[in-house]
């Protein structure tokens, strides 16, 4: 494992400046995104695919400072009334372009549909009431089956062996049940993208995921949440209210470490050791209290202490086994 950086963290910086800020703080492995819920600040997805000499170039950039490319990312939201059209031949594109790069990884999510015709946007059930909810919980599920059977086969095709899918609610793959669920209905291509920072608000235990999930860890995010408890007491954690005011939420990001003490990331580090993760623990910079450079900073430093650490570290008992 290595310190890696998603680079919509330094959204605002231009693309070679971004991966000199990440191989200035230790980063060698970077997760880059091509379009989708990202304006790809960093790729040119359409010229890259053109062009042999300009993916040369892109190569290049990250060759000439020590950098790899450890996966693409599309997050993107297929299956979508309005959009998922779109984002679905995003993500094929996304393929198309993993092959040309030599990357073996993309990262995106799963999508969810709309309740039927006309639909304007997802709908997305999470409880098992009312009966109609139900079946359209069978259905997005059957529908989000067919397609990534068949996208998993593109991705076979092009060389792609893993697709790991953001945990995110409003997704038809959210939690740990789901991933499995559906791996086992599409094939070991599809695995998770473990992002701590949306666990940790559902109140879902990292360390206890990992274990579950074993091999089907493809990806991971590091990036820490913290839980304002006076404000779950008001408002549960499906807080609603928006992200400019952070002070007034039940949950918000922050930088990995912030929150969890360094003892806790060296057992979650330890955890994917021992289920054979072997990639980038890839930084996801959404801190509202640190600016963007100064977040990848602190990070990649806090990541690569950890590591140290964590190599002689056992992982943590999952929380509800203590």
């Amino acid at each position: 494992m290595d310190a890696g950086l998603y680079t919509d963290s330094l959204s605002e910086l231009a693309f070679e400046r971004a991966l000199d800020v990440a191989a200035a703080s230790g980063v060698r492995s970077i997760e880059i995104a091509t379009g989708g819920q990202s304006s790809a600040p960093h790729l040119r997805l359409d010229d890259l695919l053109e062009s042999a000499a300009e993916r040369r170039r892109f190569l290049e950039a990250f060759a000439s400072r020590g950098l790899r490319i450890e996966a693409l990312n599309c997050s993107a939201w297929p299956l979508h009334p309005v959009v998922g059209r779109a984002h679905e031949q995003l993500i094929e594109k996304t393929l198309r372009l993993a092959s040309e790069l030599g990357v073996p990884k993309i990262v995106t999510m799963s999508g969810c549909p709309g309740d039927g015709p006309g639909a304007t946007t997802i709908g997305w059930t999470w409880y098992p009431w009312p009966d109609d909810a139900v079946e359209l919980a069978r259905r997005n599920w059957a529908a989000a089956v067919e397609l990534w059977s068949g996208l998993a086969r593109i991705a076979g095709e092009r060389g792609v062996t893993r697709i790991a899918f953001e945990l995110h609610p409003h997704h038809v793959v959210y939690n740990v049940p789901t991933l499995l669920d559906f791996r086992a209905a599409v094939g070991e291509v599809i695995g998770a993208n473990m992002d701590p920072s949306h666990l940790f608000w559902q109140r879902m235990d990292p360390i206890a995921a990992i274990g579950a999930l074993g091999s089907a860890v493809h990806h991971v995010h590091m990036k820490d949440t913290e839980i304002n408890e006076r404000e779950v007491g008001l408002a549960g954690v499906l807080d609603s209210r928006p992200m400019d005011d952070p002070s007034r939420r039940a949950w918000v990001f922050r930088t990995v470490g912030r929150v969890h003490d360094a003892a806790y990331w060296s057992s979650f580090i330890a955890a994917l050791r021992a289920a054979g993760y072997d990639g980038a623990l890839s930084i996801e910079q959404e801190d509202p209290y640190a600016t963007p450079d100064d977040g990848v900073r602190e990070a990649a430093a806090f990541i690569a202490e950890r590591l140290t650490d964590a190599a002689g570290a056992q992982p943590a008992a999952p929380a509800a086994s203590r």
